[in-house]
């Protein structure tokens, strides 16, 4: 798995970092999405698509 963020996109909600925070984080500044592990392990694959999932923004995207 490969994941793809569009961060202009993003609004900052947080989800998912909630749903995968061993792959996402936050910017301080503005909130904004930094994905900490552009090809996860296997075991987070499924916290990825549920990130995916509850982005309000849709910008989070994957590649199998």
């Amino acid at each position: 798995m490969k994941i793809k963020v569009d961060a202009t996109k993003c609004i900052g909600a947080g989800l998912c970092v909630v749903a995968a925070p061993e792959v996402f984080s936050q910017n301080e500044d503005d909130g904004l999405v930094i994905v900490l592990q552009e090809s996860p392990p296997p075991h987070l694959h499924e916290a990825c698509r549920e990130a995916a999932r509850l982005c309000p923004a849709l910008v989070i995207s994957f590649d199998e």
